[in-house]
């Protein structure tokens, strides 16, 4: 029983979850999976980690997970005994690493007796968003200097496709997030005046998120001004003026499972034309959730953005030719597949067929034909046995402050 009350998975989930991933290794030949320790990224690149082993949590925290087809799971961290024991019931092999982690990876596949055997890494090779991968050049090394015989392999994709099929639990935990987004969107919305400045805005959303539970670190995305077209990676100094909009990508992690949502804010007035582009965006968004099926790919999910745009967009007047571009990716303990953001990141998943219980972010992008003007929206949302819902609440429209 953990000493420190956190937000936590049941047994029965260890137990399916563990089942499903050592269902894998007998298929693929693994031996023993190491997911190593790296917090990059908002802790995306230690979400094998703490999938496999319900440690983690804390922006600083790195945690290594040894995973072996039989036998004790055991986890490497710094103060180990102290923060993992203490917050969590999944694991009790957890040994002190020391910042030393490779050194405890070592051992306990020593003690597994791999040494002629198949060790399968989590992020030995690309991930959605990590080419290059995100195991670290000299606990590798170190690894494959105390192993000679063993074969090493890459499991990234292999723990991507599990992950991506969400549980109840992990769907429900999902759904918290989005329900402190929505919060931290409310606050976001009341702190957007003019004069106000613009890192206090975002301030009063993230605690709005966090006064609820909401674990740091979490990703967002920002930026304010008259028109702006790309968000950066935090608030500026600048004064916010009447008719600014807020741009955000906005996510709380709940126990590590982090949705998210973008909503833009005008600052006391908003545009007509913009009042009429989220009517063209709701149109393109329930497009897409009505071809959202399982088994659906991602090619017949852009040409379901295309048609909708199509639809929508009138024939003359400022909005005729209007476009749309499917954007989407998914959401959990990190970076999820699939990644839909650019023609390159999306050429690889454009044959994908998407699962029941697949959770992802929709934010379809819709601009007019001269490109000036643009409106992204979006919600997390998952698909069921027989279509898409969305886990958030809130209306599908642009937010506009009082003043």
């Amino acid at each position: 029983m953990a000493k420190y009350p956190y937000p936590l998975f049941s047994l029965e989930e260890r137990a399916a979850r563990w089942k499903r991933v050592r269902e894998m290794m007998a298929r693929e030949g693994f031996d023993v999976i190491v997911a190593p320790n790296n917090s990059g990224h908002s802790l995306d690149f230690q979400a094998d980690a703490r999938y496999l082993s319900h440690c983690g949590g804390g922006g600083d925290t790195d945690i290594a997970c040894i995973f072996p087809l039989e036998g004790e799971v055991t986890v490497a961290a710094k103060d180990a005994a102290e923060r993992w024991l203490t917050t969590q019931d999944w694991v009790t092999d957890v040994r002190e690493s020391e910042r030393r982690y490779g050194d405890v990876i070592i051992e306990r596949l020593r003690e597994l007796k791999v040494d002629h055997g198949r060790i399968a890494v989590s992020g030995l090779g690309p991930g959605n968003r990590t080419p290059e991968g995100t195991v670290g050049y000299l606990q590798m090394k170190a690894m494959l200097e105390a192993f000679p015989n063993a074969e090493f392999v890459d499991c990234t994709s292999q723990m991507q496709a599990i992950r991506s099929v969400k549980s109840d639990e992990e769907i429900g935990f999902l759904t918290k997030s989005i329900e402190l987004i929505e919060h931290g969107i409310d606050a976001k919305v009341a702190a957007a005046k003019p004069g106000a400045i613009d890192y206090e805005v975002w301030a009063d959303a993230i605690y709005a998120m966090i006064k609820r539970g909401c674990e740091l670190p979490t990703h967002y995305n920002w930026v304010s001004g008259p028109e702006p077209h790309r968000t950066l990676s935090r608030p500026s100094h600048r004064v916010l003026e009447l008719g600014d909009v807020i741009e955000d990508e906005l996510e709380a992690s709940w126990q590590g499972y982090r949705s998210q949502a973008v909503q833009p804010v005008w600052v006391g007035q908003c545009p007509p034309i913009y009042q009429d582009l989220v009517k063209i965006h709701r149109e393109v968004f329930d497009g897409i959730m009505e071809t959202l099926r399982p088994g659906v790919t991602v090619r017949e999910l852009q040409a379901a953005t295309e048609h909708a745009v199509a639809e929508a967009t009138p024939a003359t007047g400022p909005l005729a030719g209007c476009t749309a571009a499917l954007t989407m990716h998914g959401r959990g303990q990190g970076d999820d597949r699939p990644l839909i953001t650019n023609p390159r990141a999306a050429s690889r998943y454009l044959d994908l067929q998407l699962d029941e219980r697949n959770v992802f972010i929709l934010k379809p992008n819709v601009k007019t034909a001269d490109g000036r003007h643009r409106l992204t929206w979006g919600d997390t949302v998952t698909i069921d046995a027989n279509g898409a819902r969305r886990l958030g609440s809130r209306v599908h429209d642009v937010r506009v402050s009082d003043v």
